[in-house]
């Protein structure tokens, strides 16, 4: 594959000369006013010899859906071909060789192609499979040496070499034990590799053990987990398949027809307890009230498990009785109930347990800026200064929601970090050329976008800031743009933000935010955190374009604004989405006060969500923020506001203040949300 970046010729060197010093002009201007960085020029696009780059592409569709069709004599001819006009992809055609009947292959070759393949993300991929395939073969050594290469070993690759050293003869097994909690604790889908681990453990684990995994899975809803940790029990203690099923089902059913003389065993007090948390899920206060009944049967250990369950329900719900719950709960609080313990706290605006609920929560939890933050804000409202600003110091120099907050309560403007000195030719070349990197562009080309990605990322992994910046400015002269700010984002020292908050579709973005009269740092706060700015980008719910509409709210919005002739196809055009999306945005704040926070999470969750989620009092939007019920919401509504602000930064060279964009959220009961979809 040729890469017409430059030509060789002397007319073409002039004018890359002349190119780079008006580039170096540019650079220098940008260093003083710092806009936005705009659209790639065309002439330093990556471009690429169209007729054979258009065969050899072909040639390698072929050669994948050889592979997909287990046609091996297709696939090995076509990587022949391949092979001869040395095609960037070539070497995902010997992977795909080596992968059909791996277990089968000549050990010589794969070895081969591991030691060619060493530092490549197809290396990685063919040593991890590999692995689990000798650990099939009991071969243990040869496992604990290959394991050694892998530089990011997937879960699964970690249960097979801890399997190993469990079994190793002289192993401190106590230790070793202790490791491999983790993954038991904690994985809810569990790969090969880990079921075979997990077995080999349930010669060795207590009850305690089986039933604190059950405990865990219930709280996440994942009915198949618990069953798979309780069939590990031995068999005279294992709970009735089909009652189990009954109670997962209908717990208040079950629990009315169970009797507290029969409760003697261990099973027989925990599957009740597991009752009383499943009906916690869908009704606290019928939890209550069976947990009441039930608490001296079961005992005070799993009854307080049940009032942190019922606790952590209640305050996702935002209910005024879930601090009093989780007080009832202490010494039995998983980690997410630790967490909403501090969230029902603020809700009530209460400081000292705030403080208490985050000093209770293990140290490794409590380091997370988060809890960081709420303790320094806790500290300030009991007049506790000193202790206050020295946390929210610790807390500065980052660019996320939290030290954004933490700077304006010292005082200090949020700034953006002075721009790295402009990039060499010669680091430009080098990213150019990076293997890697090359072989993504094509994965890109090709629309393979999820191995495009894997193989982009595992080639950044190890970048220093100067290459992960060229790495970068190559995605975005590609027009990748997720790529380039997701690389952007990994610089430690030296920085572009003009490429961490990128700002394509520029007059397509503005003519569509100025038309419903809206702030365009918001607008595109907002479709960074949506899409990346990739055009065809797609959710797991359906979501589509570059503002992620579902398909009935494009097809209203289109009604509401009399867009003719609208079908879904149209949902990926740039200037169709952006239409709908911003039209949307307009109707979401004209609905929820005129206020971005509410908005925002409307945008993601919905109006009627957003709504509920206010408070009967004036609330503090971060607390609002904080309390957010949804995981995903929550930190979506963080990272628009802060990508925001660095975007108002950028488009005008001023500072912005996070605090006054956050503002206050006013009652529940002071307006009705417009009917939105």
């Amino acid at each position: 594959m040729k890469l017409l970046c430059l030509s060789a010729t002397a007319h073409t060197k002039n004018a890359f000369a002349a190119y780079l010093a008006a580039f170096i002009l540019l650079v220098a201007a940008l260093l003083i006013s710092r806009p936005a960085l705009a659209e790639p020029a065309p002439s330093v696009v990556l471009e690429l010899a169209a007729d054979e780059t258009a065969a050899g592409d072909q040639l390698f569709i072929a050669a994948r859906e050889a592979f997909r069709t287990g046609n091996r004599a297709k696939l090995q001819s076509l990587r022949n071909e391949l092979a001869a006009i040395k095609h960037v992809l070539t070497p995902h055609t010997d992977y795909y060789l080596l992968q059909q009947g791996l277990a089968n292959q000549d050990e010589d070759t794969i070895a081969a192609f591991l030691t060619r393949e060493q530092n490549s993300y197809l290396g990685e991929r063919l040593a991890t499979d590999w692995l689990k395939v000798l650990a099939k073969k009991n071969r243990w050594t040869e496992v604990a040496q290959l394991y050694t290469r892998l530089q990011s070993p997937d879960q699964e690759a970690v249960c097979v070499e801890l399997m190993f050293r469990l079994r190793r003869p002289g192993a401190d097994q106590e230790v070793l034990f202790l490791e491999a909690q983790k993954p038991w604790l904690t994985l809810v889908d569990v790969p090969e590799g880990c079921q075979a681990l997990f077995a080999y453990l349930g010669e060795y684990l207590d009850d305690e053990q089986y039933w604190q995994r059950a405990r865990i899975m219930t709280e996440r809803g994942k009915q198949k987990a618990v069953q798979q940790a309780l069939r590990a029990l031995p068999s005279k203690e294992q709970p009735d398949a089909k009652q189990f099923t009954q109670l997962w089902e209908k717990p208040l059913v079950w629990l009315n027809r169970q009797k507290q003389e029969t409760l003697l065993t261990r099973t027989q007090k925990e599957i009740v307890a597991l009752a009383i948390a499943r009906l916690a899920a869908n009704n606290p206060d019928l939890a209550v009230t069976q947990l009441e009944r039930w608490q001296k049967s079961i005992g005070r250990e799993a009854a307080a498990w049940c009032w942190g369950e019922i606790a952590l329900v209640s305050a996702r719900r935002h209910r005024p009785e879930a601090l009093d719950w989780f007080a009832r709960g202490q010494g039995t609080l998983s980690p997410d109930a630790r967490e909403w313990r501090v969230r029902a706290a603020l809700r009530r605006q209460n400081w000292a347990a705030v403080r208490s609920a985050i000093e209770d929560m293990p140290e490794e939890q409590q380091s997370d800026p988060a809890w960081i933050y709420w303790l320094a804000r806790a500290d300030k409202a009991e007049g506790s200064l000193n202790y206050a600003y020295d946390k929210f110091r610790q807390l500065r120099g980052e660019p996320h929601f939290y030290s954004n907050l933490a700077e304006e309560e010292l005082g200090l403007p949020i700034q953006i970090p002075p721009l790295a000195l402009p990039l060499t030719p010669g680091e430009h070349a080098a990213a150019r050329s990076h293997p890697g990197l090359l072989r993504a562009l094509a994965l890109f080309r090709l629309d393979l976008r999820l191995e495009a990605v894997r193989e982009w990322n595992w080639a950044i992994r190890d970048m220093d800031d100067r290459q992960l910046l060229a790495a970068a400015t190559l995605a975005h002269e590609n027009h990748i743009y997720d790529r380039a700010i997701n690389t952007a984002n990994r610089t430690q020292f030296q920085h572009d933000y003009r490429l961490r908050f990128l700002a394509p579709f520029a007059a397509q973005v503005r003519a569509a935010a100025r038309e419903q009269s809206l702030d365009d740092a918001w607008v595109y706060g907002l479709m960074r955190q949506e899409s990346r700015f990739i055009i065809q980008a797609k959710s797991t719910a359906g979501a589509s374009g570059l503002m992620q509409l579902m398909p009935a709210t494009a097809r209203w919005v289109a009604k509401k604004i009399g867009l003719k002739d609208y079908n879904h196809a149209r949902v990926n055009d740039p200037d169709t989405n952006l239409l709908l999306g911003t039209s949307y945005m307009r109707m979401v704040l004209d609905g929820l006060n005129d206020h971005p926070v509410l908005a925002s999470a409307a945008y993601n969750a919905g109006p009627s969500r957003a709504q509920r989620w206010r408070a009967e009092v004036p609330l503090d939007a971060t607390i609002y923020i904080e309390t957010i019920p949804f995981d995903e919401t929550r930190d979506y509504v963080k990272k628009v506001m802060s990508n925001t602000v660095y975007y108002a930064m950028l488009f005008t060279g001023k500072p912005t203040s996070l605090r006054a964009r956050l503002g206050t959220i006013t009652p529940r009961e002071s307006m009705e949300a417009a009917e939105l979809p």
